[in-house]
Formats: structure tokens, sequence, C-alpha cells
């Protein structure tokens, strides 16, 4: 018989990749919420999509076989609350918090690898009494305690920094507080962390390095890698260029990335699932730091994968989601290294020349099997993007396969000329463009 397979957080993008997913298993999938709904609107209505889902659920036709989803908040947290009720297979939702409340998440590492975990704190940004009480030295980083794309994660480097960063904090942080502490309210926690809601940022001491991630799943209480991606930022900038696969770090640091996760996902109690990883490399001293845990795949790699290795990552969490151990393929795709490249610009402006369906088309005919998914359309203010990060706006997605990295920045470079952005200022503001030259450096 079928097993029906509902998504939380559909989009054309993703479910396109989806659908191509080929496991020894019969199965429909169906769309539960879309990503408009749960994400698409600027804000995170918790409750009344979980309402919405319940009641398709329920006037479904058929037997509920698997929940799943691909994005991040809210989507992490409304699926483990959604398989409770259905009894399916699925992370409890205490673990997948121990994961994503981002105070939470640095108490149980430093219980585990305090070695890798940097200094922290919590603060509530509207006590200003607390807030010049910080004793982490500068530069840090203040964010929620739940974030979202970096959303309102500020690098702070003196006393001006943070008050900019507070006000900005302090003026938008409801639009994931509020939701957060609606997820919160399903959970059973700790007492040292139910007062530490969805409104309280983190402190963190500033790290830097080469940063990547390790992907992989639990299964029955194993963890399990398929994959270490290599997180490359714009020159002296904090936004991502692209995600690259393979990654290039020694192969003594990737194994000391994997044994450092291996003895974490279990101390947080995550199961049945997909998880990444952050950390950071510094080279010169080899010190690793975690970053943060992601209890999902990243929908960032699923080309990478497909690319390098001849299947995706969704086939893991179809699998999971369908309480199977997967079966995942190891270099057997048609390119040695794929990336994902996020084209950004760095002020605001209005979008007045973007590529159309036939300079995609064009492009894409040009070079085979790359993908190109655009963020903007002609009078788009960027401003006015969700999901973007404090320093940047992402105009679109390049995914590349090639033999080598050299071959893999000069298809880039080559595309990126290819895709025609133009830009008018907002008042008394100028525009950069796409940022070129540098990046094959």
């Amino acid at each position: 018989m079928s097993k029906n397979v509902f998504v939380v957080g559909a989009d054309r993008f993703n479910m396109q990749k989806m659908r191509k997913v080929e496991i020894d298993a019969d199965y429909q999938l169906h769309e539960l919420l879309s990503f408009d709904e749960v994400k698409g609107k600027g804000f995170y209505p918790v409750e009344e999509c979980l309402a919405k889902a319940r009641e398709r659920l329920q006037a479904f036709d058929g037997s509920i076989d698997a929940i799943l989803g691909y994005w991040d908040f809210p989507v992490t947290t409304m699926i483990p609350i959604l398989c409770r009720e259905y009894g399916l297979p699925s992370p409890s939702l205490e673990s997948v918090l121990r994961c994503e409340h981002k105070y939470w998440s640095r108490i149980e590492q430093q219980r585990v690898i305090p070695e890798m975990t940097p200094r922290f704190d919590a603060v509530d940004p509207f006590d200003d009494a607390a807030v010049d009480a910080i004793d982490i030295p500068f530069p840090f980083w203040i964010k929620p305690v739940k974030g979202t794309d970096s959303l309102l994660a500020f690098k702070v480097r003196n006393r001006r920094e943070l008050r900019h960063s507070i006000d900005k904090i302090r003026e938008r942080i409801d639009r994931i507080g509020r939701p957060f502490d609606q997820i919160l309210s399903h959970a059973d926690l700790p007492e040292e962390i139910a007062g530490i809601g969805g409104h309280h940022c983190i402190i963190e001491e500033a790290v830097g390095g080469r940063q990547c991630t390790i992907e992989g799943y639990v299964f029955a209480g194993e963890p399990h890698h398929h994959g270490i991606i290599d997180s490359i930022n714009y020159p002296k900038r904090s936004s991502f260029l692209r995600y690259q696969y393979p990654s290039l770090l020694p192969k003594r640091v990737k194994e000391r990335i994997r044994k450092a996760t291996d003895r974490l996902l279990p101390h947080l109690g995550y199961d049945n699932a997909t998880y990444n990883v952050e950390y950071f490399f510094q080279p010169k001293t080899e010190r690793l730091m975690l970053l943060e845990i992601n209890p999902r795949l990243s929908q960032s790699h699923s080309d990478m994968f497909e690319k390098v290795d001849g299947a995706s990552n969704f086939q893991i969490m179809l699998e999971l989601a369908l309480g199977r151990e997967p079966d995942f393929p190891l270099r057997r795709g048609h390119f040695r290294c794929a990336a994902k490249f996020h084209v950004r610009v760095f002020e605001d402006g209005i979008v007045t020349q973007a590529p159309d369906s036939d300079d995609i088309k064009r492009i894409q005919k040009d070079f085979p099997e790359t993908l190109i998914d655009l963020k903007v359309e002609q009078g788009t203010r960027l401003s006015e993007m969700i999901e973007q990060d404090s320093y940047s706006y992402d105009i679109a997605h390049i995914h590349l396969g090639a033999r080598d990295r050299k071959a893999l920045l000069d298809k880039y470079n080559r595309i990126l000329h290819a895709l025609h952005f133009e830009f008018d200022p907002v008042p008394d503001e100028s525009l950069e463009a796409p940022e070129v030259e540098e990046i094959a450096s």
C-alpha cells in the first residue's frame, strides 16, 4: 500500500527535487503547508499553521504515514509537535529545542565539548542594566535565542554598535520572539531555561576561521555522517558567498569534527532525523569551535550532494520519516565538486532589471545541469525582502558542479556576468553591484 508523506513548508524549487527522489518504497507526497503559509509573509503564525495542518490531516481520506520538512524555524519545531500527535517517527520537541534554543544549546554543548564552546551568556535586550552589565569582551555577537537566516544577528565591536544593535532588536524581535514562545509552551523545559524566552538574546564570543558544516542523520540513537561542506564568505564580509562540497579541510580536522558531533548528538537526545552542525576551524592555532546545531538537513546542500554523490539529502530525510534506515551513495555523481553561490548586494535599492525566464533558459542551455533560483524581480525593494541577514540582500542562488574548484569559480563568474541586474538607489543611498572580481581569489 502506498505511504502518504506530508510536507510542511513546501516550495516549488525544493519540491521539484523531492519528487525526483527514488527509494525502494511506494509513497505519495502531499503539500500539507506551503512555504508562504509558514514563512513567506515575513512572520511566523505558528498556532494558526498548526491548526491548519491538523484540520487538513483530519480531512484527509487515507493513512497518515509521515510528516516532514526541510526549512528552519518554525518548520523544524512544528514537525515534532505534529508527529507526536500522530505517533510518527520524529525527534522529540525538547531535543529539537536543545539544538534551536541558542542559550539552551550552548549550555548542553558546554557539558559535552567545553573546549569547542565559545564564551556566552543570555541577556534581556529590554533591560538596560543587563545590557550594561555584559562582561564578554568586544567583539561579540548578539542575536535572539531563536534565530533564522541570521535575522537580527549583529557583530558588535564597541558600545556604540551595541546600542545600535539593541535598538534594532527591540524594534523587531517580537516578529520571532512571540512565535518561539508559542512553540516553547508545547515543551517540557528545565528550570534554567524556562525563564529565557523568545524575547531574550544570547551574547557569544566572536570566533573566526574557516567555517564548515557537517551533515548527517541519527538513526536508532547512532549518528551517521555523509558529508562536510565548506562555507565561504564574501571577502571581508559576514555574508556567505558560497557553500562548497566536498570540504577542503585536512582529514585530521574532519575527523575531529566527526568525533565531536558523535559525542554531542546522543547527549541532546536527538534521534531519527537529519542534522547539520556548523564549526569554525582556526588553522594557526588548530582551535575548533562549534557555531550552531541545526536539527534538519540543509536544503542548500541538496543539489551539491546530488551532483557529487548521485543523490540528494532529501532521500535520507524521506527514508527516516518512513522509519527506514537510510542507504545513501557516495561519489556516484557527475561532478567531483559542487557549490551553491549566493548573489548578493550590500545596500538597499529597487530592482529595475532582472533576468527573465528566457534568459535563465539560455544560460542553463550554455551550462547544463546548472540551477538558477531568482529571489527578485523588476520592482523589488531589497529592504522589503524577507529572510535576509543583517548585512546584505540575497538576490539569486546559482547551483553548479565542476571537475575542480578552479573550474567551479570560472563557471560562476561567467554565469554571473550573463545575469543582468540593474538597480535604482533609494533616496540618499548608493547601491553596490554584485561582487565579481574578488571571488576567484
